[in-house]
């Protein structure tokens, strides 16, 4: 089966997944879809989905955003704050979000560009086209009264739907704002008070280190969110995910080439999409068997490198003692967890007394997690254990 033959690959790294090839996290979007009764019925709720890097929380809240817009009937927004910093950059990006909706049912649609009207620019096909500068102009006015913006916006819609979730994702840059912390409880808070509460469910999307962040910043921030923790899928999860995504495009797995796309998967969607879209272009046939998978966990493990360990990881560890105490970690004979103890044997004294600081290094960055035991590490996945095991043993 070759490049031109195959068609769409049905995996998608670096990309949310489509809905119909969402899989598992059942406890999760019974919680979320729990809250979205509740809001309904009048109670505004928020959650915070917390996980790793690469767990697939901005699948599940996309997910989740179509399930409850069609029962019990809220209207989601997801806004990506990729590029916001401040509250500014949040209105703007809500804004643009609103203005942009196009899945909603065509009156919906209709009378939230006449709500923005003074802010689109032209509409086509494609989209909407914003004028940015006046956008920008009135975005402080927009944050200050973000509660009474998105009330104008229920206003408009609530014909249609029972109220609104509002998706804050990629938050990574507007989390360090300690004005973000307040904004959000102000907002919860306000609308807890009103005399007719919005009803309004509030997702926010990040890691257990952005919540812990915005927690920091503002300690009753803690309180207002319910937090839905996503963990790694289990192996039967894995198995259904891989099995329909490759029976979508007519192939088929052998079990010794699943229980290796399971393990190197290690419960995370974004290195689980990684692995089977290489496996697909791989495949000279219909059928993934143990040489294809081998083939495909060393590509994954290439761009892995490439994409997040060569650019995140060493470029943030510009110490030459972390970067030896790193290649010798990587090549200690272990599969994913060590003792802190057996690695500081071979370290020089100097690397010993900047061991801890890198150990906590590492956790910030995502490659390793604390252990079961105490003095315990694990590699965060497989990939890129294997990806710093194979630049050590190269440059050796």
């Amino acid at each position: 089966m070759n490049a031109e033959r195959k068609g769409q690959s049905p995996f998608y790294p670096g990309q949310p997944v489509p809905v119909e090839l969402f899989v598992g996290r059942a406890k999760e979007v019974e919680r979320i879809e729990r809250a979205a009764i509740q809001v309904a019925a009048g109670k505004p709720q928020a959650i915070f989905i917390s996980g790793d890097y690469g767990i697939g929380k901005t699948s599940l809240a996309r997910f989740v955003r179509i399930l409850v817009e069609k029962d019990p009937g809220l209207l989601g927004f997801h806004i990506m704050l990729g590029g916001a910093e401040s509250l500014d950059g949040l209105a703007a990006a809500s804004v643009q979000t609103v203005a942009s909706v196009a899945d909603a049912k065509p009156t919906t649609v209709d009378q939230l560009r006449k709500f923005l009207a003074d802010y689109i620019g032209e509409q086509s096909l494609f989209g909407v086209k914003l004028h940015l500068e006046k956008l920008r102009r009135d975005a402080p006015d927009i944050s200050r009264g973000y509660l009474p913006f998105l009330r104008k916006v229920y206003d408009r819609v609530k014909a249609d739907y029972k109220g609104l979730m509002v998706i804050l994702d990629e938050i990574n840059g507007i989390a360090a704002n300690p004005a973000f912390a307040r904004f959000l409880k102000g907002l919860v808070d306000e609308n807890a008070v009103s005399d007719s509460p919005l009803p309004l469910l509030l997702i926010l999307c990040g890691t257990d280190d952005r919540y812990r962040e915005i927690v920091q910043h503002h300690r009753p921030v803690e309180r207002i969110f319910e937090v839905a923790q996503i963990e790694p899928m289990s192996e039967a999860e894995m198995r259904k995910f891989f099995e329909g995504a490759f029976a979508k495009a007519g192939m088929r797995v052998e079990e010794e080439a699943m229980v290796r796309l399971c393990r190197f998967g290690g419960g995370l969607p974004k290195l689980m999409h990684l692995l089977g879209d290489a496996a697909f272009w791989i495949a000279p046939g219909n059928v993934v068997d143990r040489d294809v998978t081998n083939r495909a966990i060393l590509a994954a493990v290439e761009d892995v490198g490439r994409k997040y360990v060569d650019q995140q990881v060493y470029r943030a560890l510009r110490s030459r003692d972390y970067h030896s105490i790193l290649a010798k970690l990587a090549r200690h004979e272990f599969d994913l967890v060590f003792k802190k103890s057996m690695i500081e044997k071979g370290l020089s004294p100097k690397e010993q007394r900047k061991f801890n600081n890198f150990l906590q290094r590492m956790k910030r960055l995502s490659v390793l997690v604390a252990g079961e035991e105490r003095g315990e590490y694990a590699f965060r996945d497989r990939l890129t254990r294997l990806y710093l095991m194979m630049e050590a043993l190269e440059k050796e």
